[in-house]
């Protein structure tokens, strides 16, 4: 009979959590890489271009991808013939490993994970706990798969109770624009249809797991109605001209899965989750030999790509003005240099009440940009750790007093922006730009020195003042109010109309 000692399980599960902070799955890395090499948008490809180098620089640097370094999540099949050798619970020990991950000296892990989430909103520090998910199965080993997923894709989960004969197509289309790009597309839908609710959203979070396979599909043909919905709906949301981080392009997904389940005649539960470009997950299985093991891939499953700055506009922040920003349209690829401040969140929460209380804030932000981000900590010689943006619309409440009242001329985060906030930008003639969401190791890499300087308290979510030096951005909302992010993905919605066949 197996037995699974406590020890071996934890360390597993700590290791595995490390290896897919910096590792790629492979299949993820060939599916990015051919949307690269077929993508006839110049914003989206020089987006994707972003996602493969900074991904081989996090497998060669051995640190996070993406500073969302997610929530632990853990699915676990035990075969009924094994035996413990433990005291702690399953979810105790796969905290435990959890813990070990995200607090590693040598690669410390960014803690996302709040208590009392509808209240003080506590970080826990070591992002436990986790979330398990326990299936009893037939065997004598113990087959885990963990997972990291960030907030970003998380949070544009959605979920329906369709009547029978509704069409989940025509749901998916209708959902799908609603999403915008704040999952950090190119990436992959998983859809759960059937069951109950949680059912559902289950099978939905299992399928994402699943290796991507749809060039080998088409190539073979559908053998069942799931699989004809997943090439169906691979190419409709293709279609939509959404695009590498909303900008308009020919790849707005890189595979579909489709998971079913019977159901009750009354009802059809569907469960539609993204899963972004900074996709991390790994299988493996304990039979009771000893902890699992994982050998680092070879560095000739990353391409070799150069990025290319030629056409972009080198700005010194430092001595910007607000009548400077008319010279830049959406659209535009920046590179800047000077100091900028960081904030999120809480401290946007913080300095909107002290505006409205008329106290003076602790920070200057006239004339200054802000940075939407949680960095990574540093590590060894770093000045700061993977340093990606964090969704901006989640500050879109804020944008109105930080520009009339704080100052503010610019801000940089992730994707779109909504009505309120771009007309805020337009009133004030300020301007919004993006990072590539999922490339956070090389945008650290522009950042020369950084200092809190502000609601230390909040850890990951103080105010820093960074120092950059050529920090890759693309203006999303000009002082005019043009949008990128409608005008990208409508431009290539009309050509892939026009597109015969679409490579795929």
């Amino acid at each position: 009979m197996t037995v699974i000692k406590q020890e071996d399980f934890i360390q597993s599960v700590a290791d595995a959590f490390q290896y897919i902070s910096y590792f790629h799955p492979a299949d993820f890395l060939r599916g990015l890489h051919e949307a690269y090499q077929r993508e006839a948008s110049p914003a989206a490809r020089d987006a994707i271009a972003q996602l493969l180098v900074n991904s081989r620089m996090s497998a060669e640097g051995h640190r996070p991808m993406c500073q969302d370094t997610g929530i632990g999540i853990a699915f676990v099949r035990v075969g009924m013939d094994v035996r413990w050798q433990a005291t702690l619970s399953l979810e105790a020990m796969v905290n435990e490993g959890v813990r070990r991950a995200y607090t590693h000296p040598d690669n410390k892990l960014r803690g996302s994970v709040l208590a009392d989430p509808d209240g003080r909103r506590v970080n826990t520090k070591d992002n436990t706990p986790g979330v398990t998910h326990v299936e009893l199965v037939p065997g004598d080993k113990v087959e885990v798969i963990v997972a990291a997923k960030g907030g970003g894709s998380e949070n544009k989960s959605k979920f329906a109770m369709l009547l029978p004969n509704d069409s989940v197509v025509d749901w998916v289309l209708s959902v799908v624009p609603t999403m915008g790009a704040d999952w950090c597309p190119p990436g992959m839908l998983s859809l759960g249809i059937g069951g109950t609710p949680e059912k559902a959203m289950l099978m939905a979070k299992w399928a994402m797991m699943e290796p991507l396979d749809m060039h080998e599909l088409k190539a073979r043909g559908p053998r069942n109605r799931a699989e004809e919905l997943r090439i169906e709906l691979y190419d409709k949301v293709n279609a939509l001209g959404i695009g590498a981080q909303g900008l308009g392009g020919l790849t707005t997904v890189l595979d579909v899965k489709v998971v079913d389940y019977p159901t009750h005649a009354a009802s059809k539960p569907v469960a539609l989750l993204p899963n972004c470009a900074a996709t991390r997950h790994l299988h493996f299985t304990l039979d009771g030999s000893g902890p699992a093991t994982f050998d680092p891939p070879s560095l000739e499953d990353w391409p070799r790509i150069a990025l290319d700055v030629s056409t972009a506009k080198r700005v010194d922040v430092d001595a910007l003005r607000k009548a400077d920003l008319a010279q830049f349209a959406a659209g535009d690829r920046l590179l800047l240099s000077g100091k900028i401040l960081t904030g999120r969140d809480a401290a946007h929460k913080r300095l909107t009440e002290m505006l409205a209380r008329g106290e003076k804030l602790p920070v200057d932000f006239a004339h200054r940009f802000i940075y939407y981000v949680g960095p990574v900590d540093p590590v060894r010689d770093e000045v700061v750790g993977p340093a990606g943006p964090t969704t901006s619309s989640r500050m879109d409440r804020f944008v109105e007093p930080m520009l009339a009242q704080a100052g503010l001329i610019g801000m940089i985060g992730k994707s779109e922006r909504g009505p309120a906030a771009t007309e805020s930008i337009r009133k004030h003639g300020a301007l919004y730009c993006i990072a590539v969401g999922g490339a956070a190791y090389l945008v650290s890499k522009a950042i020369r020195a950084s200092k809190v300087v502000a609601f230390p308290e909040l850890g990951m979510e103080a105010i820093y003042e960074f120092e950059v030096k050529d920090m890759p951005v693309i203006v999303a909302v000009d002082p005019a109010g043009n949008a990128v992010h409608k005008s990208g993905p409508a431009e290539w919605r009309a050509k892939i109309g026009k597109i015969t066949v679409v490579a795929g």
